[in-house]
């Protein structure tokens, strides 16, 4: 079974290789933006007919938040447009499209974790393209997953953890905001539970079990409700860093990009249609930090 995976550069796609790299069950074929323009159709016809898969992840996205509020075009392009391409491409493949979201489709004017039904609602541009992004892959391909995920990190790429770690190790103090609450998510453990759907979804398709009626929308993150500050906070006392963190409202710390002050996700279906274990945010953190 053949498994394409765009992004290949980005945070969740390395993690994805090191997984691959251990698996002898699946074919993975992994892809940066040079080796495969998601944006243009040709390209995109030719890998599905060169590769036949049977699944395509796409970890591939405009993640520039701040910059997605005047690179307009280009976070459209490669978050709704692109992603609207590849829903089509699967459909007429036969391809299952599983397709990496975000919390920002919510305006964070939650108090309890939002379901993967909620009204979606998005504050910055970004969250606009990243909405118009999971429409467009539904549409176009109804063997869809999205799952919607939060405040990732890991050992690779840049992302707060070692943004944190090395400010700490610059500074003797450091203020971090406070009022922002949501969920950290290792990568790795978004990796390994994408490929546990993956296996899932071959034994449905296996057993020719009907899924067209499931919705196609899913949550994932690490279990627990923090602030960027607590976030930090945790990373200094792991690694035992003699710095100062000082706890700020956002409105000391203004972006080009307004934040949802309230994030936090309901994983209660991923968890139980695919049973996945959900790990407790700082148990996760700890195991990123040992492999840093």
């Amino acid at each position: 079974m053949t498994i394409l995976v765009s992004g290949k550069n980005g945070q969740l796609g390395k993690e994805l290789q090191d997984i691959a790299s251990a698996d002898s069950t699946h074919k993975f074929v992994f892809f940066d933006r040079e080796e495969l323009n998601i944006a243009d159709k040709n390209v995109l016809q030719y890998a599905f007919e060169n590769y036949q898969p049977s699944f395509f992840i796409n970890c591939a996205a405009y993640t520039a938040v701040d910059k997605a509020e005047t690179e307009q075009e280009q976070a459209y392009l490669i978050n709704a447009e692109a992603v609207g391409n590849i829903a089509k491409q699967c459909q007429q493949s036969n391809t299952k499209l599983i397709h990496i979201s975000t919390d920002y489709v919510f305006n964070g004017k939650g108090t309890s974790p939002y379901k993967p039904d909620d009204k979606t609602d998005p504050v910055n541009y970004y969250g606009y393209t990243k909405l118009l992004g999971e429409q467009l892959a539904i549409n176009n391909n109804p063997n869809t997953n999205i799952i919607r995920t939060s405040w990732v990190y890991s050992k690779y790429g840049n992302n707060f953890v070692k943004t944190m770690l090395r400010l700490m190790k610059e500074r003797k103090e450091i203020n971090v905001v406070n009022d922002q609450r949501g969920s950290p998510t290792y990568a790795k453990d978004l990796a390994e539970a994408i490929l546990e759907i993956v296996d899932s979804e071959q034994l449905t398709v296996n057993n020719s079990l009907l899924t067209t009626h499931r919705s196609p929308i899913y949550h994932f993150s690490n279990e627990g409700i923090i602030s960027w500050y607590d976030f930090a906070v945790a990373i200094k006392d792991i690694k035992q860093l003699d710095c100062v963190v000082n706890p700020i409202p956002t409105t000391s710390y203004p972006t080009p990009a307004k934040r949802p002050a309230y994030s936090g996700l309901d994983k209660t279906k991923i968890a139980n249609t695919f049973n996945i274990h959900l790990k407790d945010w700082k148990q996760s953190l700890n195991e990123c930090l040992r492999a840093l």
